[in-house]
């Protein structure tokens, strides 16, 4: 697997650790909402202890909803099994200074059971099954993830103690492309910028968005594992950071009735020699696999959105003239289809547009790939390119509610044939989880609705 080295090495913490410059590492694995989880070990330990035998966490951390209640219907995890611990295996080449936090580095682990076998419904363990079938095919996948949230003048515990209501945006209008716009929040998003570079992401831009205090950073694209490595790892650090400045930042998918939070993905393949496998001589300068690839994008949409889209309001940013997709169709620069076509020769990539920024990163590349591979493996034909408006196209709809998507991937062979019965039967619980936690909830607007006028 094609991996960047590691921004920190082990003999490099160990020669911080002996005068006392880094006395932490976080210990972390990535749980099935895209959130850090883990342990603040000290650095002595992490040595003598982690580095050789590793670390363990309790096996509901792959089975809690978002608020950690711990609810039925995991195979792998319940009050009958006795919930017992994972074992987590440090992945050195992820190991990193934390500069937010005072003598600090940060690990990634594997997620591992008892016998010492990968968890398969981890992850990062999810995104491996996939990238080990492209290598299968000596190819590798590259790609980047774009990132937007929202930004608040208002602390983490002020918007908990006013039920987020009222928080004051950074911004209070549209600071798309406005340097003004950053230059009024430069000091936070400085902040975020450094902090990244020096964990060891590469830094490309940060502009304003079209939401009051809406903004993206990017970061330079990498092979997959890493991108989605660096992306968990940046989500938690710039809400650190933030909060660090009493403000706060959120990666809602849907915050209001405006524009949503996307996390646009681009993707592209190289084969065994590192050469640029979707270019060819094809239409659109497109290799055979291109093709046959894109078509398995637009055959499995629907089939994998829950992965793309796994919460409640993901489906709220999936509004016409949101530049938020709501057609199964793909496009050359077309920003209203679900699927884009950018860059030529060894640029050429798709990106998907679907996800939101409450995705986890690893679940949705691992669909985007198991996709691909469907496509290639059945050598789909690539319909011709959508121009115009894909919003009135008549083309047919991604799923519009949660529970419309956990239904496709519930019928999906090939879902079932990418990813194995465990792995999916996993997250179609997470997602009737959030479904019948909604279904029971009592909302804002109800009461607005209904307090007073019924």
């Amino acid at each position: 697997m094609d991996r960047r080295p590691a921004p920190l090495t082990v003999e490099q913490l160990r020669s911080a650790v002996g005068p006392g410059e880094i006395d932490t590492v976080l210990v972390a694995m990535t749980d099935m909402q895209g959130r850090l989880q883990g342990k603040r070990c000290s650095a002595r330990y992490f040595l003598e202890e982690v580095l050789p035998h590793g670390a363990e966490a309790c096996n509901y951390l792959l089975a809690v909803d978002v608020e950690m209640n711990t609810v039925a219907g995991y195979a792998m995890s319940s009050w009958d099994t006795g919930y017992g611990d994972f074992a987590l295996r440090p992945d050195l080449r992820t190991m990193r200074r934390v500069p937010w936090h005072p003598g600090t580095a940060l690990v990634l682990c594997d997620v591992l059971d008892h016998a010492g076998e990968p968890v398969a419904p981890s992850p990062r363990q999810v995104l491996r099954r996939q990238l080990d079938r492209l290598a299968e095919r000596g190819l590798t996948a590259h790609c980047g993830t774009e990132l937007e949230f929202f930004t608040f003048r208002t602390s983490y515990e002020d918007a908990w103690r006013s039920g987020y209501r009222h928080l004051e945006p950074a911004n209070q209008y549209n600071v798309d492309y406005s340097l003004v716009g950053t230059g009024r929040i430069d000091g936070l998003l400085r902040a975020i910028t450094h902090g990244m570079t020096g964990a060891g992401l590469y830094v490309e831009s940060a502009k304003g968005e079209c939401n009051r205090g809406q903004h993206e950073i990017a970061f330079r694209y990498s092979d997959a594992l890493t991108t989605c490595d660096n992306h968990v790892v940046y989500k938690t650090g710039a809400k650190e950071i933030a909060a660090q400045q009493g403000m706060s930042v959120s990666f809602m998918a849907k915050y209001d009735e405006r524009e949503g939070n996307s996390c646009h993905i681009h993707l592209s393949l190289r084969d065994a020699d590192g050469r640029p496998a979707m270019a060819g001589d094809g239409e659109h300068g497109f290799s055979p696999l291109m093709e046959h690839f894109l078509a398995g994008q637009l055959a499995c949409l629907g089939e994998l959105t829950a992965f793309l889209a796994p919460n409640i309001n993901s489906y709220k940013r999936f509004a016409e003239g949101s530049f938020a997709p709501t057609a199964v169709a793909w496009g050359l620069d077309n920003r209203t289809c679900a699927l884009r076509v950018v860059g030529h020769g060894e640029s050429l990539r798709f990106e998907n547009r679907l996800p939101g920024a409450d995705v986890n990163p690893y679940l949705a590349v691992a669909a985007l790939i198991a996709a691909g591979l469907h496509g290639v493996e059945n050598e789909l034909p690539l319909e011709p390119a959508l121009t115009g408006n894909a919003y009135t196209a008549g083309r047919e709809k991604v799923p519009g509610t949660l529970r419309d998507a956990a239904a496709r991937l519930a019928e999906s062979a090939m879902a079932r044939k990418a990813f194995g019965d465990e792995v999916v039967e996993h997250y179609l619980n997470a997602a009737r989880v959030e479904v019948t936690a909604f279904d029971a909830a009592v909302t804002d607007w109800e009461r607005v609705r209904g307090f007073e006028r019924l």
